[in-house]
């Protein structure tokens, strides 16, 4: 996989080429691997384009615009593939968010994230009165009851154009037929069987009796084949109802799950109206709650938008400094204030997403010293990277941004018997338990506890942004609560320095949450002397290999330029 592309003009110090090569031997390094192996430039389309986190998936796609099928459409037939392709995060049993601007008219979101079921409670995941972290991510009581299959049926009712089952057929053939298996996929499901081996179900399907999938091999996955053609033929009933939901019960209560038929049945995708918000005269459109990635998004953008960011450089530590410490303030409001709406009916969302509140923000902002992060209110339990995003664009340049999520890799590593496809451990997301907030990690502020019915908060964020009333960007991204600081980037690096979609991809990224205090950045992703300042001014840097895998569509004079991650080896782009 080579490596993202470090666009990096630095600091004075190194603000060329020639005194970046002296100063920055990782990033010369990583220059010549991307020269060897990739271009900057993205793949073009007049008419219509899906960027995926496979290319077979993103095929599927294209193939439905060149049928005159709309974003939603492809969208849809998209997504549906990466549940056979991509089982790592592609799904049917987990949820996500989908955000929908048409040609014309308002732009809309689709929630479809998991729901606590009828029995879960604020304690469930304590023993004894103690915080049980293995019922929490681990075991059948993780398991939320899954929205993916209601959200893509509701979107395509209300806004698609194709036939259901055209939707749906190409990944019943994919499960049925099979696909071969990538080096990427063999080493991924290679890395995931020891956490497999306590399902027998889920060992079967994803290896040769016991021995892992090699790159070339070709995967079938039968019974998951006939769970998507029930989908096909019978819509929401062929997934909540019937034969695979009868299988699904009887596994999680065997292993001591709490969903029930009347869970699933009761289950329903809710329309949302966008959180909007604007930028250097772009419009930004993004996810409500029970996301929080809308909010924080707009949130730091209007921060940022009080600086000169293109004056100062992408990449120069003024940059970094001001990026991470909007991003800190976003992310504690986000502790603070955000969970399900339903839960929680007076959320903050205009006053976080106001102009005037960003300027107080702003005020609090030291440009030559990091704040501190105060440990005294409370931190997060852990929140997975492991997510898919998927955008597309069709001919009359409708929009949509889809992200997904099993919460873990493989979600709760658990395949329905009979049924062949993973379920979520998507309750983790909610807080531990009440009472539990400490410095550690653990949380148990009222905001996000798990209640009967309930959405747990989630980080995902699908957006989009037009300019002058025409589609200027479609982004997205997996990455735990990345996923936000992801997503701005890709805005920031389009807008504000002249990226296209594949350069704005391929940029290094950078993460502050608030708590813990660290920003995090992508190994070799900047110079040497850039982090040395940011130490020096109270920054505590840490490192990741990589961070996220956006999937960017931008437009630019009409044409599409679709932006795919090469983090991410089984990413692509297609079109017509």
């Amino acid at each position: 996989m080579p490596p993202p592309l470090p666009h990096a003009p630095h600091d004075k110090s190194s603000s060329n080429l020639i005194a970046m090569r002296k100063t920055a031997p990782l990033l010369v390094l990583w220059l010549a691997v991307l020269e060897l192996h990739a271009s900057s430039e993205p793949r073009r389309f007049a008419h219509g384009a899906v960027v995926s986190q496979h290319a077979l998936a993103s095929e599927v796609g294209a193939a439905v615009l060149k049928e005159g099928g709309n974003a939603v459409d492809a969208a849809v037939a998209t997504a549906f593939a990466l549940a056979v392709v991509h089982p790592a995060a592609g799904n049917l049993g987990g949820g996500g968010f989908l955000i929908y601007r048409p040609p014309t008219g308002e732009s809309v979101a689709y929630d479809f994230r998991e729901k606590a079921p009828a029995k879960a409670h604020p304690e469930m995941f304590l023993s004894g009165g103690t915080y049980d972290e293995k019922k929490h991510h681990e075991s059948a009581l993780a398991v939320g009851v899954p929205g993916s299959v209601a959200g893509l049926h509701r979107a395509w009712k209300e806004q698609g154009k194709l036939p259901w089952r055209r939707l749906v057929e190409p990944a019943v053939k994919l499960a049925r037929d099979g696909f071969v298996v990538s080096d990427a996929l063999a080493r991924s499901l290679a890395k995931v069987l020891p956490d497999m081996k306590p399902f027998p179900e889920s060992v079967a399907q994803f290896t040769r009796a016991g021995t892992p999938y090699q790159a070339g091999d070709r995967l079938k996955q039968p019974e998951l084949a006939r769970s998507l053609e029930r989908i096909a033929r019978d819509g929401l009933a062929g997934f909540y109802k019937g034969e695979t939901a009868r299988l699904l019960v009887k596994q999680l209560a065997r292993l001591g799950g709490i969903v029930t038929l009347e869970d699933l049945a009761s289950y329903r995708a809710e329309r949302r109206v966008p959180v909007h918000g604007t930028y250097r005269g772009y419009e930004v459109i993004s996810m409500p709650p029970p996301s929080s990635g809308g909010t924080a998004l707009v949130e730091m953008l209007n921060v940022l938008e009080g600086y000169d960011l293109q004056a100062l450089g992408f990449g120069s530590a003024d940059a970094l400094h001001l990026g991470a410490e909007a991003m800190r303030r976003a992310f504690a409001d986000r502790a603070r204030h955000l969970g399900d709406p339903e839960e929680n009916p007076a959320l903050p969302i205009a006053r976080l997403t106001s102009k005037e509140y960003a300027s107080e923000l702003r005020s609090t902002i030291r440009k030559e010293r990091a704040s501190a992060s105060s440990p005294e209110s409370f931190e997060w339990p852990k929140e997975s990277s492991e997510t898919t995003h998927l955008s597309v664009v069709d001919k009359a340049r409708g929009a949509v941004a889809l992200t997904t999520t099993l919460e873990d890799s493989y979600g709760v590593k658990m395949v329905v018997k009979g049924a062949g496809f993973l379920l979520n451990n998507e309750m983790g997301d909610f807080n531990a338990g009440p009472g539990l907030t400490d410095t550690k990690g653990l949380i148990g502020t009222p905001p996000n506890l798990a209640r009967p019915g309930r959405r747990m908060l989630s980080s995902m964020t699908p957006a989009i942004l037009a300019k002058d009333g025409k589609l200027a960007l479609v982004t997205g991204s997996p990455g735990g609560r990345t996923i936000i600081n992801t997503v701005l980037m890709t805005v920031l690096d389009t807008v504000d320095f002249g990226m296209n979609a594949q350069e704005a991809v391929d940029a290094p990224r950078f993460h502050h949450q608030w708590l813990p205090d660290q920003l995090q950045v992508e190994r070799a992703g900047f110079s040497p002397d850039t982090l040395r300042i940011l130490e020096q001014r109270g920054h505590q840097i840490t490192t990741e290999r990589v961070q996220g895998i956006a999937q960017v569509i931008g437009v630019v004079d009409g044409v599409l330029e679709a932006g795919a991650d090469r983090r991410d080896a089984d990413s692509g782009a297609a079109g017509h």
